[in-house]
């Protein structure tokens, strides 16, 4: 079973934050400027939220906002779903599922630890299934060979 640990020790630890006072603009150049999709909101090291694309294209563009003029607190989600490294990539898989959400901050003793997405826990399952084919194949061919 594959904890969100191996997932941030594969990965890295990155986890790019913005304040809930900036412009959404902001968030979106950040955004742009690291290839992601969301940002954490922080305030005083803490997880008050999330700021994704999908924000900016729900509650900026389809109601005419600025998003020069609009902060991050208007349009984040929040409160923040965060879970802790130690739960399974399928229990989050299960939460992200369940709240529709993509991207899941990581906090362990109260400390921003990364995110993972949706398609970082994909890729670990996919990882996953080809190793234990892998493992099936082998063990196929050797017994096969003693028979």
């Amino acid at each position: 079973m594959k904890l969100i640990k191996h997932i941030l020790k594969a990965k890295g630890h990155d986890a790019w934050t913005i304040t809930p006072d900036e412009p959404v603009y902001n968030a979106l150049q950040l955004m742009a400027e690291k290839n992601v999709g969301a940002l954490v909101v922080v305030r005083n090291e803490e997880v008050i939220g999330v700021i994704s694309e999908r924000d900016y294209a729900r509650k900026i563009i389809l109601r005419g906002k600025s998003s020069r003029e609009t902060l991050v607190r208007e349009i984040m989600t929040s409160p923040a779903i965060c879970v802790t490294s130690d739960k399974t990539v399928e229990q989050c898989l299960s939460l992200m599922t369940d709240k529709h959400i993509r991207h899941l901050p990581v906090v362990d003793d109260g400390k921003l630890v990364g995110v993972v997405s949706v398609g970082d826990l994909v890729k670990s399952i996919i990882g996953s299934q080809k190793e234990l084919i892998r493992q099936l194949e082998n063990f196929i061919q050797e017994h096969s060979s003693i028979t």
